[in-house]
């Protein structure tokens, strides 16, 4: 289940920024970018400091294709890249880490409005990796950082184009690595690499011609400044190694305002009906929870960055209800949206408390929109 959710996430992002049609497909250019990252294993947790054996290394190799220009978003975001990401990363422990391979969509934004020979971009990546090395009871046990081979992959990058001719160009920079399988198997404390990078990107005209803009295709400029937006999630998670899946739910409602079309911001519900949750209560009082004692709430305040159909969210929330508190008082997510055309919004999340992953959400959810 897991697997098949994380591979069919990496196509519909990829597909959502293709399927704009002539923003990308009409731009008939390629960029092909190679780059190279050198760092090092953010320590989170003392217990995986036995794992570091070295300083890590991530080989990429990226393909893109430079959008238009004909759509808002693209406009919104200062023409921004998207593309695939194929890497390695080798984290110099062969025997208990081994290696990273990573498929990921990806797009990088601009943070300036002007062009120029050198301009600062930061990139979004969320795609999954295949772990060659995982935890295993009997021949690895000493990896707790990993649980699962196939893992959920999150990169931040931040650099800086130089352009050293037209068709070439020098892209330092650092980035923030992540891979971990939000507890869909224990143990899962993840992994994250801090990293420098350098790389080039060649680009590669074709003799083609390009679409010609005529118009700005607006069809993504927000109905109205306020909305309500409800959403139903299902999720999987472990309580200990080599136990049986658990389930989790959300139901969650919640206020959003659209200060402009890539800027969200929200304040909401969500109740959530977790087994793991009920586990720990039966451990503690001894008996099985009645009633509203099975559930737990939480009060959030979120923003969203947008990108098109694409929103960003980024949540925090305390538990104003919950009979014990086996996982704390905060509550976070961190996802993926597509806002439809019709108000339908497909939903990816990865809940946590206080940095530790608890469970990915995988929902549906709409949105109605108040004039």
């Amino acid at each position: 289940m897991f697997f098949r959710c994380i591979i069919g996430l990496c196509f519909v992002l990829f597909s959502c920024f293709v399927t704009a049609q002539n923003g990308i497909t009409g731009n008939p250019d390629w960029q092909i970018k190679p780059a190279v990252n050198e760092g090092f294993v953010l320590i989170h947790r003392t217990s995986i400091g036995h794992l570091v054996k070295g300083y890590p290394s991530i080989y990429e190799v990226n393909v893109s294709k430079p959008t238009l220009g004909n759509k808002l978003w693209h406009l919104e975001n200062n023409k921004p890249d998207i593309g695939l990401s194929f890497q390695c990363l080798d984290f110099k422990n062969p025997k208990q880490l081994g290696y990273a391979l990573i498929f990921a969509p990806y797009v990088e934004l601009p943070l300036n409005v002007k062009e120029k020979r050198s301009r600062v971009i930061m990139r979004l990546c969320w795609g999954a990796t295949y772990i060659t090395k995982s935890f295993d009871v009997v021949t690895n046990r000493k990896n707790i950082a990993i649980g699962s081979h196939l893992n959920a992959f999150v990169q931040f990058k931040w650099f800086w184009h130089f352009q050293l001719t037209k068709n070439l160009r020098f892209e330092p920079g650092f980035a923030f690595t992540h891979a971990s399988n939000g507890k869909s198997r224990n143990p899962n404390l993840g992994l994250n690499v801090v990293s420098l990078n350098a790389g080039f990107n060649f680009l590669i005209p074709s003799k083609k011609t390009k679409t010609e803009i005529s118009k700005i295709d607006s069809s993504t400029r927000v109905r109205s400044k306020n909305e309500l937006f409800a959403f139903a999630a299902i999720g999987f998670n472990q309580h200990e190694i080599a136990t049986p899946e658990l389930k989790t739910f959300v139901v969650s409602a919640a206020y959003q305002r659209n200060v402009r079309n890539t800027h969200k911001f929200s304040a909401g519900l969500d109740l959530f009906y977790d087994e793991n949750f009920i586990h720990d209560y039966e451990v503690d009082f001894q008996k099985k929870p009645v009633g509203i004692d099975q559930y737990r709430m939480s009060a959030r305040l979120g923003y969203s960055y947008n990108i098109g159909r694409i929103s960003l969210p980024i949540e925090m929330g305390y538990y104003v209800f919950q009979k014990n508190k086996p996982n704390g008082i905060i509550v976070s997510r961190i996802g993926v949206r597509y806002y439809s055309k019709c108000g339908l919004v497909g939903h990816f999340g990865l809940r946590t408390h206080f940095a530790v992953a608890y469970c990915f959400e995988y929902g549906l959810g709409y949105r109605f929109f108040i004039k």
